[in-house]
């Protein structure tokens, strides 16, 4: 880490700790973007664990940032409803986008569970001998000696063919797959559509995303008047809770897959290199230990936590510790808060590729919406790093990463990287 990022980072630590708490804002993407959120989350978790905000673009909301008070909102759809969405902005009337992780039982059980054969034990079976030659043929092309960007030469690369395999969707257009995952996260102030006035960017962003409807009703009538196969359009096709979707449900339910399919696995196979760039002695027990993957997958998901939090709204009066959350109030679970809650989780800021629970971590969330593919983002990392090890003595990270504009969607833009050598064996 470089002078001027520790400047910016002590610098948080005293505004965050110097500001009245009643002004933290944890929704800021710039607190995201800059790597300054943890000191900000750190004081609410020990001051004001339910703490209330009002958002000049999102209105009020309350933030439950340890690991226990997440865990009993994320267990209580009763009281605590993924309706009417899990990002804590509120849809459009004029484009609202229904999906399952947005609905409640019994509606949200169903449509679920028409998609979840896609990421069972048996499928991952089928699926590791590709994903393991697909991730060998990036890694074949990784220039040596040169320096790159992880994120759009592996990251991206990797976990598109694989979404592209579950959706069987045409191989030479899978490229589209990664854009239309960009565009329904991005802010304005990203510039992903070439501007960053906000109502010309939500208009392009709508072309787009109708663009991506499109190109999938297309698929689906081919799925939907051929036998039943194991993909994921064939399944929405064929399945009895889904055939008969409008429009706006399916663009809904393909956005949540495609963003739950590519974005969380590719900022957590990002942030796995830099987080053992950062914590070299983990990485040279890697080396010698490649028995410690699936703990070091796991520990990155803590680490990284790629999705920041997820939304519920009071279906009536909660309390919740010395709070009184009021019905039709917005409740933002801030996972990449209680994943660092020393209460719960030992030395949390520590990354430990040997720590004793791994998959403690509440990335994945709980309940009843519990991520449907986090076995499968957890073998895409297990893949990545068993050919990586193979391969490289060392993946080197070069500079600071580039981080995305979102307080939803904790990732990476770049991270440059420089592989100075090959294994021999892999010659």
């Amino acid at each position: 880490m470089d002078d001027a990022g520790n400047d910016i980072r002590r610098a948080a630590r005293s505004r965050a700790y110097s500001m009245p708490i009643e002004d933290i804002q944890p929704i800021d993407p710039e607190l995201f973007q800059n790597d300054t959120l943890w000191p900000y989350f750190e004081r609410l978790r020990a001051e004001d664990p339910v703490h209330y905000a009002v958002h000049e673009e999102v209105g009020a909301y309350w933030s439950v940032t340890k690991y226990n008070d997440i865990m009993a909102v994320d267990t209580n759809h009763e009281a605590f409803s993924s309706e009417p969405a899990i990002t804590a902005f509120d849809p459009e009337a004029d484009f609202a986008l229904p999906m399952f992780i947005a609905m409640d039982p019994p509606k949200h059980d169903v449509q679920r569970k028409t998609v979840s054969p896609i990421v069972s034990p048996a499928n991952l079976m089928n699926l590791e001998p590709i994903i393991r030659e697909r991730a060998a043929g990036i890694l074949d092309t990784i220039p040596v000696g040169e320096e790159f960007n992880w994120v759009e030469k592996v990251s991206i690369e990797l976990t598109t063919m694989t979404l592209a395999t579950l959706f069987d969707f045409p191989w030479e257009d899978r490229s589209k797959l990664t854009f239309w995952s960009d565009v329904a996260t991005a802010a304005p102030q990203t510039g992903i559509l070439g501007t960053t006035d906000p109502e010309e960017h939500e208009q392009r962003r709508r072309l787009a995303l109708f663009e991506c409807a499109d190109y999938f009703l297309n698929l689906w009538n081919e799925r939907v008047n051929a036998p039943p196969k194991n993909d994921l359009i064939s399944m929405l096709a064929h399945g009895e809770s889904t055939r008969n979707m409008d429009r706006m449900e399916y663009l809904g339910n393909l956005i949540l897959l495609i963003v739950g399919g590519n974005d969380t696995t590719r900022n957590s196979i990002t942030g796995s290199v830099l987080a053992l760039n950062q914590n070299p002695d983990q990485y040279q027990k890697l080396r010698d230990n490649p028995s410690l993957i699936p703990s070091m997958v796991s520990e990155t998901i803590r680490w990284q936590t790629p999705l920041a939090y997820m939304r519920r709204t009071a279906t009536k009066d909660v309390q919740l510790r010395d709070k009184l959350i009021k019905k039709g109030d917005k409740v933002l679970m801030w996972y990449v808060s209680g994943n660092r809650d020393d209460e719960v989780i030992s030395d949390p800021n520590r990354y430990n590729i040997e720590r004793e629970r791994p998959r403690q971590h509440i990335s994945f969330g709980f309940g009843i919406h519990r991520c449907v593919g986090n076995r499968l983002a957890e073998l895409q990392l297990k893949i990545i790093w068993e050919e990586i090890l193979k391969r490289f003595p060392e993946v080197r990270v070069v500079g600071e990463p580039q981080r995305v504009y979102s307080s939803f969607v904790k990732g990476y833009t770049h991270l440059p990287v420089i592989v100075p050598t090959r294994n021999k064996l892999s010659d």
